[in-house]
């Protein structure tokens, strides 16, 4: 991790009048006396009752350089959802959420919880759909909301973090829907729960996370183990495990990754944040791949303004849904290569499912 900038206190609040000015601007909110910081995206035409997704960031990070660096906003676009990204405080060595390394008085859940509760209250968001997710420290952070505050929380979404020993005696509030994401060849946060950048056990292992996760959530049995695509030449496996639950637990296992968050479609076969917004939209499931051939489907331009190019290997019944699942459109398409014309839906993601045989993600786009 890049060492930056201590954070930046005495940020002048701004106060907030239209979305379009929301999408810009670094905020605060008062808590525990102190003013603390928070980034938003949205869509270009947000609306009420949106999705929001909150990113916690890794150990020395800030959220401005984040925000750039993983383009926030028009993933904000993409998905019509906020997106909140909140900034930790200075505890010493950097940056960083109480998780309990530290006997730290400064109580971030309940600041993340008082921002969700401003944000709602002001924006009207979709309580129904509330997601947190967050890499290396943001992924142990994102572990203690969905234990402490797994009633307020749709889904959640730990990448290269663990559960601290501190927090493993805790019983989650409730179940949630979790998808825990970590590489086998990390050796800034271990899969075996060992650092050897800080030379210490720093958590559970993730057998024992997955343990303590699918406890909660009432799995039994045996696993559903699938192999995603393995098609670039990235040196990494990514394997999924899906729990028998009465609420989901899947773990995406990411063989020979490292402390790195893979998101170059150019590069790995897998992206973590295409990953982490199929599952919580419940598209990331087994169920929907069970035929993985490259002719099944082709889509193309993709992204696109409308007019939409699809191969299929034999005449195929197509449904598209948006990202809440609502069937927005549905034909029979024949064999070969034909054109349909989705200009009348409004700019986002939709997955096109076929025949139960295969799932694709498309982006409309009108510049």
């Amino acid at each position: 991790m890049k060492p930056l900038h201590p954070l930046r206190f005495g940020i002048i609040f701004l106060t907030i009048t239209l979305f379009s000015s929301l999408s810009a601007q670094i905020q605060t909110i008062e808590w525990q006396g102190m003013q603390r910081e928070y980034l938003v995206r949205t869509p270009s035409t947000p609306t009420a009752n949106m999705p929001v997704m909150f990113f916690l960031h890794g150990l020395n990070n800030l959220v401005g350089h984040l925000d750039q660096q993983y383009n926030f906003a028009q993933l904000a676009e993409d998905y019509g959802w906020m997106i909140v990204l909140p900034q930790a405080l200075d505890l010493g060595i950097g940056t960083m959420w109480n998780v309990g390394f530290t006997d730290s008085p400064v109580d971030d859940v309940g600041f993340l919880t008082a921002l969700l509760d401003t944000l709602t209250d002001r924006y009207q968001l979709n309580t129904d759909s509330v997601f947190f997710t967050g890499y290396s420290m943001g992924g142990f952070m994102s572990h203690r909301m969905a234990i402490e505050q797994g009633d307020r929380i749709t889904a959640c979404a730990p990448v290269s973090g663990l559960i601290t020993n501190a927090l493993a005696s805790q019983t989650p509030v409730s179940p949630v829907r979790i998808l825990l994401i970590h590489g086998t060849n990390d050796d800034i946060v271990g899969y075996d729960g060992y650092s050897f950048f800080f030379g210490m056990e720093i958590g559970l292992r993730l057998d024992s996370i997955i343990n303590y996760w699918t406890t909660y959530n009432g799995c039994e049995g045996e696993p559903l183990i699938d192999t995603l695509p393995d098609l670039k030449d990235d040196g990494l496996r990514f394997v999924r495990y899906t729990y028998d639950c009465s609420t989901d637990v899947q773990h995406l296992k990411v063989i020979g990754g490292a402390h790195i968050w893979y998101h170059n479609p150019n590069l790995y076969d897998v992206g973590y944040m295409d990953v982490i917004h199929d599952f919580f939209t419940g598209h990331f499931k087994p169920s929907s791949i069970p035929d993985m051939t490259p002719t099944s489907l082709k889509i193309w331009p993709n992204p696109s303004t409308g007019l939409v190019n699809l191969f299929v290997n034999g005449p195929t019944n197509i449904t598209i849904t948006d990202i809440l699942g609502k069937r927005v459109y549905q034909q029979c398409i024949p064999d070969g290569t034909s054109q349909i014309n989705l200009r009348e839906l409004p700019d986002g993601v939709y997955f096109i499912h076929g025949n139960q045989k295969f799932i694709s993600k498309l982006i409309l786009n009108r510049p």
